[in-house]
């Protein structure tokens, strides 16, 4: 038996619920938990025809400002290039795409506070070559 460290656990159990929360909003989920060298995509769904790579953060409380502040630069980053390889392994070519935060917040107990942020950041075509 594995015991997950209780921020994994906190991090599985707000993947679950933004997937729910995504599928009832008609987003079709693709993948999830896509690992690479370079880290972790959360969620891949299709939107329509438009491919969403979704971050997930979910937090117990706002203590450090709330989840929309660890999706700085610097994970934006790592956000693209996993989203490059992403493209790169399935030969996905002119697809729209475009990112997307889900931030939960609260715990599986009581309801978390979601919040849907679509387009969560820009993305040039010069960073994202697929």
């Amino acid at each position: 038996m594995t015991i997950l460290d209780p921020r994994r656990l906190v991090g599985q159990e707000g993947e679950s619920a933004a997937e729910q929360y995504l599928r009832k909003k008609g987003y079709r989920i693709v993948a999830r938990n896509l690992r690479s060298s370079v880290g972790e995509l959360d969620l891949v769904a299709e939107d329509g025809r438009v491919l969403v790579f979704v971050e997930v953060k979910a937090r117990r409380t706002d203590a450090f400002g709330g989840a929309i502040h660890a999706v700085h630069q610097r994970k934006q980053k790592k956000l693209i290039q996993l989203a490059a390889q992403y493209l790169s392994r399935y030969h996905i070519k002119d697809r729209l795409c475009r990112f997307d935060v889900v931030l939960l917040q609260g715990t599986a107990a009581v309801a978390p506070q979601i919040e849907h942020i679509q387009n969560a950041f820009e993305v040039s075509g010069d960073d994202l070559r697929w």
